[in-house]
C-alpha cells in the first residue's frame, strides 16, 4: 500500500454552550454538533519525511498546520519511522468555526493508520486526535453527537433525515481567529447558555421543531464576525426554521424545512458572500475513499 485517499466532512455547532474554564486555561464546553456533506479530500503516500501541500496560498504549510501536527504525533506515539506526502484539497472555508483544520488532521490520522497498518482503534486515535485540536475527535466520529470538556467526551445522537432539513452555509468575506473568539468572550462575558441535555432528547425523539428552537451559540454575541446578523436575517427572511453562527465564526448557517426554500436563500446570499451552499446532515466521519497498492 502507498498511497490512501481520505475525505473528512465539516461541522455545525447545533448548540454550543461555554460551561467554564479549567485549571490549563481551556475553556470547558457543551455542544451539539453535526457533521454536513462538505468534505475536506486529503491524499497521504509513504515518504521518508512529512511534506506538505495545499492548493490555498493561504494554509500553512509547515509545523503549524493541523495536519502536519496529527502525523508527527501519529508517528512519536506508534514508533514507526516513516513520514508522509500529504496533499489537502480544501473544500471547507478557513477560519468558518467548521473545523477544517481538524477534518485535516482527522484524515492524517485515519489514513497514516491505515497507510502503515498501525491498527490503532478509532478511541486511540480519538486520544490523539484531542491532543491536536478539540473539534478532532469528533471529525473522526462524525455524524450527530453531544460533545462535551474539551472534546473528549462524544456521546453519539441520531442523525435527523437528510433529505427532510437542508441546511444552508455562507460565509462572510473574513474569518475569525479562535483563540481571539475565546479571549474576547472572556473579556467581555455573557452570551446564551443554549440547553444541549434538551437539545440531546428532541433529537433522539426526532423532534427537529424543538431542535430548532433550543438553537444558540454562546460565542455569537461577542463574536467579532462580521454579517452574522446579515446572514441570519436573509436566512430567515426566507424560511429557515433557525439561524446562527457555528462555533467561533464566521460561518452562519440555517436549517430548512424545503429544498427550494433553502435554494432560494443560498441564490441571495450567493451574490453578496464569497461563500454560500446548500447542504445536509450526514451520519458519518472521517474515512479512507480510496486505497493504492
Amino acid at each position: 500500500m502507498t498511497q490512501v485517499i481520505v475525505t473528512a466532512p465539516a461541522k455545525l455547532n447545533l448548540a454550543l454552550d461555554v460551561v467554564g474554564l479549567l485549571p490549563n486555561g481551556y475553556h470547558e464546553l457543551d455542544m451539539i454538533m453535526q457533521a454536513v456533506a462538505l468534505y475536506e479530500r486529503v491524499t497521504i503516500k509513504r515518504a521518508d519525511q512529512i511534506q506538505l501541500f495545499c492548493q490555498n496560498p493561504i494554509v500553512p504549510l509547515n509545523e503549524k498546520n493541523t495536519a502536519y501536527k496529527a502525523a508527527a504525533l501519529f508517528f512519536a506515539h506508534t514508533g514507526i519511522k516513516g513520514g508522509a506526502h500529504i496533499t489537502i484539497e480544501k473544500n471547507i472555508p478557513i477560519q468558518a468555526g467548521m473545523a477544517g483544520g481538524s477534518a485535516d488532521a482527522a484524515a492524517v490520522l485515519v489514513g497514516l493508520n491505515v497507510l502503515y497498518g498501525a491498527a490503532l482503534s478509532l478511541s486511540q486515535l480519538c486520544e490523539l486526535g484531542v491532543q491536536i485540536g478539540a473539534d478532532v475527535p469528533f471529525s473522526l466520529v462524525g455524524g450527530t453527537a453531544r460533545v462535551r470538556g474539551i472534546g473528549e467526551k462524544i456521546e453519539p445522537l441520531p442523525t435527523p433525515n437528510p433529505s427532510a432539513w437542508p441546511i444552508v452555509v455562507a460565509m462572510p468575506g473574513r474569518g475569525v481567529s479562535t483563540p481571539q473568539a475565546f479571549a474576547r468572550y472572556d473579556e467581555l462575558g455573557g452570551g446564551v447558555h443554549p440547553d444541549c441535555a434538551a437539545m440531546a432528547y428532541a433529537l433522539r425523539r426526532g423532534n427537529m421543531a424543538q431542535v430548532c428552537s433550543l438553537m444558540g451559540n454562546s460565542l455569537q454575541a461577542t463574536g467579532s464576525a462580521e454579517n452574522t446578523e446579515d446572514i441570519c436575517a436573509v436566512l430567515r427572511s426566507h424560511g429557515a426554521l433557525a439561524a446562527m453562527m457555528t462555533g467561533s465564526g464566521a460561518a452562519v448557517f440555517g436549517i430548512f424545512d424545503g429544498e427550494q426554500e433553502a435554494q432560494q436563500a443560498q441564490n441571495q446570499l450567493a451574490k453578496e458572500y464569497r461563500f454560500a451552499v446548500v447542504t445536509h446532515f450526514i451520519n458519518c466521519g472521517t474515512k479512507i475513499a480510496a486505497i493504492k497498492e
